[in-house]
């Protein structure tokens, strides 16, 4: 199948594919105005911004992959390190979360204010991407779908996307949770390719047991409850904290945009949202078997790990590990931010993990002298 981009109605919806993008758009519209009057209201960025969705073919005939585009208006041409493709974690993707307008303000939109041309992936079976068939089987009757090794294959398509239609060699990447494995994975085989790479919460060898995954068969997917979202994200902050962490509405303005791109899963009772096993099946095999899989230092870019101190999820010892293990990267960066969980880009201290991110993407060379 050709890998080019194929650009569709973005009002346009498939049976079993997810709402429609008008539908979508509601649900966080109707979020951020909710969290806009209801949180301390942070400044937009001063430009106003374009937007633009891709959707490229994957292997399964049918199921394409989705991709947003997000810019200042009226420019077409970046340098290769203002150019950022990012990639969700192991259950929930990338477009309701990276460009979740949380006081009218989403990471995208503040990146791009920056100058940057930012992208964001749906890798298939998430968000706005195509559902593999699958999905719409019972779990136990096929494998784990997307394993790691997929998902970079699938970044890659896009980088090379990217590459092309902004005639760069090099961009910048970041990834969240299982997508600092994703990005991990590819830029340790395709250094060439990138420029620097941001990891939060990276994904390491575990000393303790994960949040997702119970043992036992993994089927292609599972499925996640509001609940268990909402219980998921405050494990491991002090009882006295939860009531604070996440300005008002802004769970609400999440759930209500993630959940409503599945609409299989939309329409069980109660409402649940689906998510390939792939990392599951991965977590398993490798990092909780005390097997890498992959080696980090065999990256060779500039690295910022940028971490919260409440991830029950991915704690800090992983990433303060892993951080060890970036041998060859010419400088790394560690960020530990104080009072936030594994999901510290939506939460009270998003600001602080925003200036972090953007100082590091936009710095000259940090170990040049004055």
């Amino acid at each position: 199948m050709a890998d080019r981009p194929m650009r569709t109605d973005p009002n346009a919806a498939r049976p079993g594919r997810g709402l429609a993008r008008r539908d979508l758009v509601g649900a966080l519209a109707a979020g951020a105005a909710v969290a806009a009057a209801a949180a301390p209201a942070v400044a937009a960025p001063s430009s106003r911004l374009t937007t633009e969705e891709f959707r490229l073919p994957w292997s399964e005939p049918g199921v394409d992959i989705y991709v947003r585009n997000k810019r200042p208006a009226g420019t077409d041409r970046f340098p290769g390190d203002r150019i950022l493709l990012y990639v969700h974690g192991s259950t929930y993707p990338s477009s309701t979360a990276f460009d979740l307008p949380l006081g009218g303000m989403s990471a995208m939109d503040y990146l791009a204010g920056l100058g940057f041309d930012v992208y964001c992936v749906d890798l298939p079976g998430y968000g706005l991407s195509g559902r593999p068939a699958a999905m719409d089987a019972p779990p136990d009757d096929n494998p784990p779908l997307m394993r790691t090794p997929d998902a970079a294959k699938v970044v890659g398509q896009v980088v090379d996307f990217i590459r092309k239609r902004r005639n760069v060699e090099k961009i910048d990447l970041m990834g969240w949770s299982w997508g600092t494995s994703t990005m991990g994975l590819y830029t340790s085989t395709h250094n060439d390719a990138v420029n620097r790479l941001v990891l939060y919460a990276p994904q390491w060898l575990a000393r303790t047991p994960g949040l997702i995954g119970g043992g036992g068969k993994v089927g292609a997917y599972r499925t996640v409850s509001r609940d268990s979202a909402r219980a998921r994200w405050l494990t491991g902050v002090p009882e006295d904290k939860k009531a604070e962490l996440i300005p008002a509405g802004w769970f609400d303005q999440w759930a209500d945009a993630t959940f409503a791109t599945d609409q299989a899963g939309a329409q069980q009772s109660p409402p649940v949202l689906r998510a390939p096993n792939g990392t599951v099946a991965d977590k398993d095999a490798y990092w909780a078997a005390g097997k890498p899989l992959y080696d980090p230092g065999e990256i060779r870019v500039p690295v910022l790990i940028i971490h919260a101190e409440w991830d029950a999820d991915l704690p800090s010892y992983q990433a303060q590990e892993y951080f060890t293990k970036l041998t060859h990267a010419p400088y790394k960066r560690f960020v530990e931010l104080g009072e936030g969980t594994h999901t510290v880009m939506m939460e009270k201290n998003r600001m602080q993990f925003l200036h972090a991110v953007g100082a590091f993407l936009t710095e000259a060379d940090p170990q040049a002298l004055n």
